[in-house]
């Protein structure tokens, strides 16, 4: 089968398109030939091995020689006590601890996979489990009337969560690069802020703040939080993320604020209820672009420099 592979950390370059021998499913694991995966800032910060905190798993050398997570396509062969998914279903789910998803075959354990749901195409259900998770629980303390910021809105999670803040009737502040200002704005966003040129934290206080690339300093991050309000960041520098980690729940004590993690599991039971949605209507999934396995290192550049719509997608 054809993979896209690295053993050291790097810049997309150190990625190569290789034959490798198809996997075999372990016990409870499932082989899945794989139509989409998505991309994710994961994907780039595994890369790279920075922040620091990618490296878990393999602090001189990558875990993992292919990437790639969020994966959808079909069942190909089971493993012994996989009970519930038989070859030929289509399946999707977040395979974060094996990755593999840049590969024509991928082998995840069954419990991280359910059924894509008629109506949902391949590309749109790699998009979900991740990206979706991430909004649906960055957003579910949102209500009528809140004001909510969301730093890093333009790319996949943002996509979600502007779109889940806006349905519970939200006022809603999206911060990325300007070159995304029209995207925002087309999800549902009533305000937009470009990071280069104005700094959010300063831009007023907000009821719920989603933060998707934390750099600024936690005494900085709760400035932008309102009294009873919640800060929740999901990735960001090693410095911001510790201060989220070890100082929020002092300083929310002290200031009566919520400021944290936004933690997810990933399974299925967290990302159906977003494929839900999205085949409702009430949330739309935009694939900025769909590119081949040779074309993983240009994608994983796009995406990890920011520049991506949303989703983008790899088809092998």
């Amino acid at each position: 089968m054809r993979a896209v592979v690295y053993d050291r950390y790097g810049p997309p370059e150190v990625l190569r398109l290789v034959d490798l021998p198809r996997p075999e499913p372990a016990h409870g694991q499932v082989l899945v030939r794989v139509r989409a995966t998505s991309v994710n800032l994961s994907d780039y910060e595994t890369l790279r091995g920075k922040p620091l905190y990618a490296r878990i798993g393999g602090l001189r050398r990558p875990a993992r020689s292919v990437l790639g997570s969020d994966i959808a396509g079909e069942v190909e062969a089971v493993g012994p006590g996989v009970q519930n998914l038989r070859p030929g279903d289509r399946v999707y789910g977040d395979n974060l601890m094996l990755k593999g998803g840049f590969a024509e075959f991928a082998v995840a354990p069954e419990r991280v996979l359910t059924p894509i749901p008629d109506g949902l195409t391949f590309a749109q259900a790699a998009s979900i489990p991740q990206a979706g998770v991430i909004a649906a629980i960055g957003t579910a303390r949102v209500e009528r009337g809140m004001r909510v910021l969301i730093n890093g809105a333009g790319g996949g999670s943002g996509m979600f969560a502007i779109q889940l803040a806006k349905e519970a009737g939200a006022h809603v502040t999206g911060v990325d690069n300007a070159a995304k200002g029209e995207f925002m704005r087309s999800l549902g966003a009533d305000v937009v802020i470009d990071y280069r040129t104005q700094d959010y934290t300063r831009s007023g206080r907000y009821d719920v703040v989603l933060d998707m690339v934390a750099h600024r300093s936690i005494l900085a991050r709760s400035r932008a939080v309102a009294r009873g309000g919640s800060y929740q960041c999901v990735g960001g520098s090693v410095p911001a993320v510790l201060g989220a980690v070890i100082w929020g729940g002092l300083l929310g004590a002290v200031t009566h604020r919520s400021i944290g993690m936004a933690m997810a599991t990933g399974g299925p039971d967290e990302f159906r209820p977003v494929a839900d949605r999205v085949l409702s209507g009430a949330l739309t999934v935009h694939i900025d672009r769909t590119v081949s396995l040779p074309e993983v290192p240009e994608a994983l550049r796009y995406s990890g420099e920011g520049r991506a719509l949303g989703k983008v997608v790899v088809t092998p």
